[in-house]
């Protein structure tokens, strides 16, 4: 088997905002895995904030280059490399690559009866309330709208949203950026303002203060949960997970935590990083049947890569196999 990785980059339709920093272009790991006539495909986005970048994830899968070349198969994987970005690249690649020799697709492998198309939220970069409230206004016809939010003094943010789109289902973001006592404190006002779901409002590790606060608008773990080795911590402080490939490491082990989730009685919620529709395809599958599905990556850049999702507003059409699967 040969194996091809290289970094590439795409631009995103201007400045993507959230509590920790802007970027106006998105860098993704791209990854090749070639068999006689067959090729599997992936996408991975190293995130600064898990100690990733694209240099140390192409090292590490540099690491493990002869093992996969010899033909590893994705449960070998799950062994040889830590839950990240690289693992995710080569685990997506290998799920394509089984589907182009089998000829079956990969929903069908994962034991799916379909593969439906998912409405997506679409993100509200953080910017003054002006802006914001601009940017809803846009898209005010989207379904449900994700509003990315910095601090505790970020209400009228919330209210510059919903005045834009008053008939939009929200979501919050806080990545990480509210301290418990400022929680509560404004908690109360985005229920008013009709939010149905607030992520990860304090820091992964400082969450154990959420325990047995009945927060008025349900709580969904981002960067407190990557695989299954979190789940009990996360389900005695959230109601709802974001399962994020890139975080999983890959298909395999996100498709093992929304069933290990769900069987806890959680609610499930599937997001991206910023990426291409290649990054999004093997999320679908995930998001078959979630309660949230947050997968605009596409809808955030330039342009996307060659037979990139076909996306009908906020509609995600399944993937063709030439993108993958």
């Amino acid at each position: 088997m040969r194996f091809i990785q290289r970094d590439e980059t795409f631009p995103i339709a201007g400045r993507f905002t959230i509590a920790r920093g802007s970027k106006t272009e998105a860098q993704v790991l791209y990854v090749e895995l070639e068999d006689g006539p067959h090729m599997g495909r992936g996408e991975g986005v190293p995130y600064p904030r898990y100690g990733e970048t694209i240099g140390s994830a192409m090292a590490e899968l540099e690491a493990v280059r002869t093992q996969i070349e010899a033909g590893m198969t994705a449960e070998a994987l799950q062994t040889r490399l830590k839950a990240g970005a690289a693992r995710n690249a080569v685990d997506c690649a290998l799920w394509d690559l089984n589907a182009k020799r089998s000829g079956i697709p990969a929903w069908k492998t994962a034991g799916l009866r379909r593969l439906d198309p998912l409405k997506t939220a679409y993100t509200i970069s953080l910017d003054s309330p002006e802006a914001m409230g601009a940017q809803a206004e846009a898209n005010a016809r989207r379904p449900l709208l994700k509003i990315k939010i910095g601090g505790a003094h970020d209400i009228d943010r919330v209210e510059a949203v919903r005045k834009g789109a008053p008939k939009a289902r929200l979501i919050v973001d806080a990545n990480e950026g509210l301290g418990f006592d400022d929680f509560v404190r404004i908690a109360p006002d985005l229920k008013r303002l009709g939010v149905r779901l607030i992520e990860q409002p304090m820091k992964a590790g400082d969450d154990e203060q959420l325990k047995g606060y009945a927060s008025p608008v349900p709580l969904c773990a981002d960067e407190s949960l990557h695989t299954r080795a979190e789940l009990e911590h996360c389900a005695a402080l959230y109601s709802y997970v974001n399962i994020k490939l890139d975080k999983a490491g890959g298909l395999t082990e996100a498709l093992a935590l929304k069933q290990a989730a769900k069987d806890k009685g959680m609610g499930i919620m599937v997001g991206c990083m910023v990426a291409t529709s290649l990054s999004m395809a093997p999320a679908m599958l995930v998001a078959q049947g979630a309660d949230f599905v947050d997968l605009d990556g596409p809808l955030l850049l330039a342009r996307d890569r060659e037979h990139g999702l076909e996306i009908t507003g906020s509609m995600l059409a399944p993937p063709s196999p030439e993108l993958w699967g």
